[in-house]
């Protein structure tokens, strides 16, 4: 018996060492690089140290993550959006999309797009439709659909459960929306719009006067339910005038629709510090030129 535990050990063992090692070599993995889609299909997906995420391009001329990754874990790209998906809250720590003018026109159709499971994702570690029936919750989307009516499979990408939280109903129909709204009609204003959206889990101050992270989970799969969201908008100004950078922070509750967004406008410090990601190093890497706008007065 000991013998048997030994050799499974030695085994085990031996197989994260050679996947370590797989990983550090460049070139090894390469079969399974060819196999890459979409916007990354070019992109050097292996984790090797050498490669600083401000430096990977990606294909097609579509630039996504011209301002770098915000994180490199589990980065998995779409016709639509480039994502990093967080296998422990079976959601999306970040999706990042880039519109403009030109991407925002299509004929795709909603009606034609059903919410799927990410069967790229282990089953263990994903969300399904029935996590989310009789939860109260809405299928939030991250990367929004309507930013996508370019292609009909652009659009079906957005309706990947990967790409979706559990959204508080009135904030995803009403002040959420509005915002997705804003972001599309900054493409009028702007060269490009490039939208870093994801959730997040923050401590609040209990009755001992200590700070706890408490959030709901959903369904047999213990979905994740967000306690507040953010967007990181960074905008590229017409003759390489630099950019500008919007960071907004909405709870996870019922918001009144006639609070102007301006009121949720925060620091960027403020989401790179509660997510664990980092967008002004990369941009200031890509421009020369960086205007933040925080929070105003209401």
């Amino acid at each position: 018996m000991n013998h048997w535990w030994r050799t499974g050990a030695t085994l085990l063992v031996g197989a994260g060492i050679g996947t370590f090692v797989t990983r550090l070599v460049p070139g090894a993995g390469a079969e399974r690089c060819q196999e890459c889609q979409g916007l990354l299909s070019t992109l050097p997906v292996l984790p090797v140290p050498a490669v600083h995420a401000s430096e990977l391009t990606v294909s097609s001329g579509t630039a996504v993550m011209k301002y770098g990754f915000p994180s490199l874990s589990n980065i998995k790209s779409r016709d639509s959006y480039v994502t990093s998906y967080d296998p422990r809250t079976r959601t999306a720590s970040w999706v990042v999309e880039k519109l403009s003018s030109a991407s925002l026109l299509g004929s795709s159709d909603r009606k034609l797009c059903e919410f799927k499971e990410d069967d790229s994702i282990h089953v263990f570690h994903r969300a399904t439709n029935s996590d989310f029936r009789g939860s109260g919750f809405d299928r939030g989307h991250l990367a929004a659909a309507g930013n996508h009516k370019r292609s009909q499979k652009a659009m079906e990408d957005t309706f990947y459960l990967s790409n979706i939280a559990p959204q508080n109903p009135h904030l995803n129909q009403n002040a959420w929306n509005n915002l997705e709204k804003l972001c599309r009609s900054l493409t009028r204003s702007y060269l490009n719009v490039y939208v870093c959206t994801g959730p997040l889990y923050l401590p609040r101050q209990e009755s001992d006067g200590k700070l706890y992270v408490h959030y709901q989970v959903l369904g047999r799969n213990h979905v994740a339910v967000p306690t507040h969201f953010f967007k990181v908008l960074i905008l590229e100004r017409p003759g390489s005038q630099g950019v500008e950078l919007r960071s907004y922070l909405l709870p996870n509750t019922p918001v009144d629709e006639k609070i102007p967004l301006e009121h949720f406008l925060v620091p960027i410090e403020t989401i790179e510090r509660a997510s664990g990601l980092l967008f002004v190093p990369n941009i200031m890497k890509r421009s020369g030129s960086l205007q933040s706008i925080s929070a105003r007065s209401p």
